[in-house]
């Protein structure tokens, strides 16, 4: 089971027990965050997307905050004396995903449920 999700203004495709690095968040290390915000949701040969996959909720575990790796900024205008060195590290939170919640399968609507029992009597 696979889910996509929206965070700090990225999309990452998570599955239950991966480890994801998203845009700092302010949630103590070792606390449950709840991702609302799904994109698309599979699994089991189905794929739910829009308004469906809204539905879905992805359940994590703050692991822990940190920096990532500096990189350098470096501005200059040739012949004209103009240089500016800078440096940045970005601020992350690494999440554990440990739940997809209303995953394919279990969340069919209640008129295809009626459609497949008529089918069946």
């Amino acid at each position: 089971m696979f889910a996509v999700i929206e965070t700090g203004g990225k999309q990452y495709r998570v599955e239950q027990g991966s480890v994801i690095r998203i845009e700092k968040i302010d949630v103590p290390e070792g606390d449950s965050v709840v991702f609302d915000k799904v994109l698309l949701a599979g699994g089991e040969g189905e794929v739910l997307a829009g308004p469906e996959a809204g539905r879905v909720k992805v359940e994590g575990t703050v692991v822990r905050h940190g920096k990532g790796k500096k990189i350098i900024v470096f501005k200059y205008k040739p012949k004209k004396g103009y240089h500016r060195k800078q440096g940045h590290r970005q601020l992350f939170t690494e999440v554990r995903v440990d739940r997809i919640a209303g995953t394919p399968g279990g969340s069919r609507s209640g008129k295809k449920k009626e459609e497949e029992e008529a089918e069946e009597s």
